[in-house]
């Protein structure tokens, strides 16, 4: 097999995934490597580097989503709350361990003072390197047997989050990854046309 279609079968295989278990197919120790060398190696707009990752295993996987729903109790609907807790415990907590995703804004600021013709480009490019970053890792879980699925519920935890792990205030939370065991398959993916409608050549010989 050669080198992308080896890739492409890692890009397809990658799905969300809500249904998973405590378990994991790979030892810890893999999972800090999986994250280290894609925080290491995810490309950056002039090389910036501000993408950061936390990972939360055990007790303190389980004490993130302890603080989304205790947050999330003081605004949904009483009503609403009982779908909402279930969602949270069965698809988020009942996983093996949770990324969070964060981007440190120093250095976003300190490209947008070198380089003042960008600066208002310089925090949209500095979401797209986490955007990058979130789907090596996820990809690369997947490709280990995991099942994920991309989370986004910052900014209203964020500032818990920081205080609960000692974090940096010039850190911005942007997205979290629980994962674990799939314990049921994803269901089935429908995709539009690409040919002519999401994707154009022009120029072909």
């Amino acid at each position: 097999m050669s080198g992308s279609a080896a890739f492409f079968e890692a890009v397809k295989a990658r799905r969300s995934i809500y249904t998973i278990g405590s378990e994991s197919t790979i030892p810890d120790e893999k999972i800090e490597e999986i994250i280290a060398t894609a925080v290491k190696h995810a490309p950056s707009s002039f090389n910036i580097q501000s993408s950061r990752a936390v990972l939360l295993l055990g007790a303190e996987h389980k004490k993130l989503w302890e603080i989304t729903l205790n947050v999330l109790k003081g605004i949904v609907p009483a009503d609403q709350f009982p779908a909402t807790e279930g969602k949270i415990n069965g698809c988020f907590a009942a996983g093996h361990g949770t990324v969070l995703f964060f981007e440190d804004q120093d250095g976003v600021k300190d490209l947008q003072t070198r380089f003042p013709l960008y600066q208002d480009r310089f925090p949209t490019w500095s979401e797209h390197a986490s955007g990058i970053l979130q789907y090596i890792i996820w990809t690369a879980l997947e490709a280990e047997g995991l099942g994920a699925s991309l989370q986004h519920y910052n900014p209203l935890i964020t500032a818990q989050v920081l205080d609960t792990w000692k974090l940096p205030a010039s850190w911005v939370l942007v997205a979290q990854l629980p994962f674990g065991k799939p314990t049921a398959a994803a269901g089935e993916k429908t995709f539009e046309p690409v040919e002519g409608k999401r994707f154009l050549t022009f120029g072909k010989q």
